[in-house]
């Protein structure tokens, strides 16, 4: 595994590392939604669950093995659970929140079982050309 062919992967969780660690406004757009936060945070670490899985389907790696469906879970929610702790621990802007913790969990589930999902059918029309 190179650096380079999960470019975007890199760039994905290097904004999540900022975006997690910036101070956020007094009144932040959207505020007013109820539970925007864990939205926010399903959906980004949903994002990173997809951009794995595209990363991987551009180097033409197919099948994709099991492992790699495991990290497309797993890489996610230790980087949320990382990003908690830093806030919680290391930032005087952010407090961390487990419940935050849940929804980045929530989201790399939801990512990564759609595209086990895609990838199935993919395979499947693939295999019907041929």
């Amino acid at each position: 595994m190179k650096l380079k062919d999960y470019i975007l992967t890199t760039i994905v969780s290097v904004v999540i590392v900022v975006l997690s660690t910036i101070p956020i406004p007094e009144n932040p757009p959207l505020g007013d939604v109820p539970l925007i936060d864990k939205w926010v945070h399903m959906v980004m670490y949903g994002v990173l669950s997809f951009v794995m899985w595209t990363d991987r389907a551009v180097l033409g790696k197919r099948p994709i093995p099991r492992s790699y469906w495991w990290a497309m879970l797993l890489y996610p929610i230790l980087l949320g659970g990382l990003m908690e702790l830093v806030q919680a621990h290391l930032t005087t802007c952010r407090s961390g929140d487990w419940i935050d913790f849940e929804a980045d969990a929530v989201g790399a589930l939801i990512a990564t079982v759609g595209l086990i999902y895609v990838d199935k059918i993919w395979r499947e029309k693939i295999s019907a050309r041929k």
